[in-house]
């Protein structure tokens, strides 16, 4: 699958730089030095992602990015200037550009921030058809930036990946990306889902078989090991693998050979491992279920897909994103104004982002109108348990409760012994989803900066700490 990025660079020794930095990464580069060719290469194809100058000699390439977006509003933009100002860099924030460059620009970032935009696009729909490759790799989020950019650090590299997360939160699309964005993506992926298979049909389903190895063998049968030589094997639901198939695929990934069941002859296969669960491993492995040489074998590379409750920032951009998915599959063509997508921010999603496309889906259907809006959300899709306001009154009053029984404040100190309780964690909260940003911190508390600044003091919480590492 190629990565096609346009450059868009009015100096010939920058733009040949850039181009050969992009290729020696395996990127396509198309480049040009106008918004007026720009334009014509945006209609007449599609490209992954865009670099663009601010000053060019027909125009301002910052200002000029709503007439990109309206060509290609999936494609991530990164802007480049030489114009280091503060100005230029908000500008850049404000048009929601992927990243900002100031030149002169350190090249491995530059790949790197490439890398990042393009595993950050609704990539790979059509894929595969199962439910989760209708979930799309979309986020602005600091939680899903984190997620990009552990995508990018292993495109180059075989090391075994162990993706955790709740169901419905993308898993397979994200072992999808490493598999399509990487350097086996001319291999085979096969996935195989754990869970889904009998646990005395397993070590044949991965391993394969000889004739007569059991009951029923009539024939010989090649494993998902074999399938997936010289691509990617993806092992979905780890968690729920029966401790003896557990020791058959710690050997297998140990010596890089496996024997089918019933056979006599090792075979090598060269085979990258990603496996994902929605358990958590660690106490399976205290009570024996697990074992933990082979979680340390599979746990080379950790990544960790956040639900979408800690990432409500994603919604509005899920739910355009799913509007269009609905449209493409022939339901009508609907729109969501801003006070649907806060109605549906709003609410737990505890089924992650399968979930909201499915709500979205229903709304797409059942809307009156072709602009959907608070109402139809709350009169089309139930609320959810605890979603009301009495249920998340409930659910507080609950966590205040539980914090008294372990807490046990002196009588006359319950009230100002609990909001010191609440402050430190509410105080992080907004700094983890500011990325350290004080005044956006305190506008989101409501409070003054200066009051936040004295209290993260007071505190002794450290706002650098939270702050986006590049």
């Amino acid at each position: 699958m190629a990565r096609t990025v346009l450059l868009v660079e009015d100096d010939k020794s920058i733009a040949t730089v850039i181009t050969e930095a992009l290729r020696d990464d395996g990127f396509e580069v198309t480049a040009c030095d106008t918004l007026a060719r720009r334009d014509v290469l945006l209609d007449e194809q599609a490209f992954d992602v865009m670099l663009t100058d601010v000053i060019l000699t027909d125009g301002d390439g910052l200002a000029s990015i709503d007439a990109v977006r309206s060509r290609a509003p999936d494609m991530p933009v990164i802007v480049l200037s030489a114009q280091n100002t503060l100005d230029t860099a908000v500008r850049a924030s404000d048009s929601d550009a992927f990243e900002y460059f100031p030149k002169p620009f350190d090249l491995d970032e530059l790949t790197q921030a490439v890398a990042q935009a393009v595993a950050s696009r609704p990539v790979l729909e059509g894929a595969d058809d199962s439910e989760d490759s209708a979930l799309p790799l979309i986020g602005r989020s600091p939680a899903m930036q984190g997620v990009f950019r552990m995508i990018t650090r292993v495109l180059r590299n075989d090391l075994t990946v162990l993706i955790t997360g709740e169901s419905g939160t993308g898993k397979e699309l994200v072992a999808e990306a490493i598999h399509q964005l990487g350097a086996r993506k001319t291999g085979p992926f096969v996935a195989v889902n754990m869970a889904a298979i009998p646990h005395d049909l397993l070590e044949s389903e991965l391993f394969g078989h000889e004739r007569g190895a059991f009951t029923g063998a009539v024939g010989q049968q090649i494993g998902k090991f074999e399938q997936s030589n010289g691509g990617t094997l993806f092992l979905d639901e780890i968690g729920d693998m029966p401790a003896e198939a557990q020791t058959r695929l710690l050997r297998a990934l140990q010596s890089g050979r496996i024997r089918r069941v019933g056979g006599r002859q090792e075979i090598g296969v060269d085979v990258r491992i990603v496996a994902a669960t929605n358990r958590d491993l660690t106490p399976m492995i205290a009570d024996g279920r697990f074992r933990e040489d082979l979680y340390y074998r599979l746990n080379v590379v950790p990544i960790h897909l956040p639900p979408l409750r800690e990432r409500r920032e994603d919604i509005g951009a899920l739910v355009r994103h799913f509007l269009g998915q609905a449209a493409n599959e022939g339901l009508p063509v609907r729109k969501a104004n801003a006070q649907a997508i806060n109605a549906l921010e709003a609410r737990p999603w505890q089924g992650n982002v399968r979930e909201l496309r499915n709500a979205v889906f229903r709304l797409v259907l059942m809307a009156r109108e072709d602009v959907i809006d608070a109402a139809a959300v709350e009169d089309i899709l139930p609320a959810a348990r605890g979603e009301t306001g009495e249920g998340q009154k409930d659910g507080l009053a609950a966590a205040v409760e539980r914090w008294l029984g372990h807490a046990r404040p002196a009588d006359g100190a319950v009230y100002h012994t609990a909001l010191a309780a609440f402050e430190r964690p509410l105080f992080e909260l907004a700094l983890e989803r500011t990325e350290g940003n004080q005044l956006r911190a305190a506008r989101m508390l409501g409070i003054n900066r200066n009051t936040l600044r004295k209290r993260l003091s007071e505190l002794d919480i450290a706002p650098e700490s939270y702050a986006r590492r590049r």
